[in-house]
């Protein structure tokens, strides 16, 4: 399985745009679609919700791909 370490530098990211930052589509419509097809798991759940709000500590999984979203290095997440 490929892991993707992703520095989050907000309070949260949605789910189609992260997946076109960490490079699996070309574009946030391309996102839509993967988590469309039920590909997408969030926390070990399948993830439906194309704008799910993704924050620090979570672990999104497409197909042999995890993602691992991470805080800001030095941040305690506040």
């Amino acid at each position: 399985m490929q892991r993707v370490d992703f520095e989050l530098t907000s309070e949260f990211i949605e789910l189609n745009q992260l997946l076109k930052l960490v490079g699996l589509c070309d574009s946030g419509g391309a996102g839509k679609q993967i988590v469309a097809s039920g590909d997408v798991r969030v926390d070990g759940k399948q993830e439906l919700r194309k704008t799910a709000k993704i924050r620090t500590g979570q672990v999104v999984t497409v197909g042999d791909v995890r993602i691992a979203v991470l805080g800001q290095a030095g941040s305690d997440g506040a």
